[in-house]
């Protein structure tokens, strides 16, 4: 059996630095923030977690409940930016550039199931198991934690490396390793990603209602139509919404193109059309997007949210008209 006390942090790091990962850091279980659960219970009180009821599982608070035996966590980050820039005009239907390539899931799930692996390799008595948004894990308490970045304003995690353009992933242990320190907050007065939300979802530096929020809705929200009060403030987003990222300055000065040649866009998701994806077939919706995080969007409701910038916009240019 091995020790599970003395393995070393630096050997850890730099196997997930081989693996081609763009950040790692390590949190001790036992610096679980008291204060975080509760803004979480805080947050589900208020229903600003909408229909999405994985929130509410009681997991989520308490990460013993996942592992009782786990000693750490090894967070860890991938740079998914990519510099394509979506045309203007309002005929053209916007994606949020986490689904532009291939699904992050299968690209992060390979590389932890790696670590994972070779983490069980050490020895007998090592268990481990990996989360990348697909478990009853507070990633981006953890990244946070672990010194990955910081929570910011518009709930997005941020690095000083690659602002928030990263997606997050974690390894649970029973290894005991060093901890990193925690990252501080550097936001500072700025508050353009709460400016710039048109429909105010962020409702106060931190704290994010789904309920109003574009992405939200444009990927989970199952409803036949969307709400009356979002439609006007589509501006376009048929697939999440990237508009309080792409005003950040931390993005804006430190925004890196990826290495990960998964993450470069499929040909047609930069400037797709929407009068297409609002007729865009059930076979035609399966071609298009093949191992990709839009499969979520069901084509149901992607037509649905092209329909809506189609309508809104009409709307918009003609207001006296009857038209729905």
């Amino acid at each position: 059996m091995t020790d599970c006390s003395v393995t070393s942090s630096t050997v850890v790091k730099e196997k997930v630095k081989d693996l081609g990962f763009h950040k790692v850091g390590i949190a001790a279980v036992d610096r679980a923030d008291a204060t975080e659960t509760q803004r979480l219970q805080a947050w589900i009180e208020l229903g600003y977690h909408a229909d999405m009821e994985w929130m509410t599982n009681l997991k989520r608070q308490d990460i013993r409940s996942v592992m009782p035996e786990a000693r750490s966590l090894v967070c860890v980050a991938l740079n998914y930016y990519t510099p394509h820039q979506r045309p203007e005009g309002e005929e053209y239907a916007k994606i949020s550039r986490y689904g532009w390539g291939r699904d992050y899931h299968k690209v992060m799930h390979k590389k932890l199931k790696q670590l994972v692996t070779w983490l069980k390799s050490l020895g007998e008595g090592v268990r481990a198991s990996y989360y990348a948004d697909t478990g009853p894990v507070q990633d981006k308490v953890w990244a946070q934690q672990a010194g990955i970045g910081w929570i910011a304003k518009n709930g997005n995690v941020i690095t000083r490396e690659y602002g928030s353009w990263v997606f997050l992933g974690e390894v649970l242990t029973n290894l005991e390793l060093e901890s990193d320190r925690p990252s501080s907050e550097h936001c500072g007065s700025c508050t353009r990603c709460l400016q710039a939300c048109p429909t105010g979802a962020i409702t106060q530096p931190f704290v994010v209602d789904a309920n109003r929020c574009i992405a939200y809705h444009t990927i989970e929200n199952r409803a036949d139509e969307l709400p009356q009060t979002l439609t006007p403030h589509l501006q376009g987003w048929v697939a999440g919404c990237d508009i309080c990222q792409d005003v950040c300055p931390w993005n804006q000065r430190f925004a890196h193109t990826t290495d990960v040649e998964e993450f470069q866009p499929y040909p047609e998701n930069v400037a797709p059309q929407l009068l297409e994806l609002a007729q865009i077939s059930d076979d035609e919706w399966d071609k298009r997007f093949p191992a990709s995080a839009l499969r979520r969007i069901k084509p149901k409701m992607l037509r649905r949210n092209a329909q809506a910038n189609l309508d809104a916009s009409r709307r918009k240019n003609d207001p006296e008209s009857n038209y729905f």
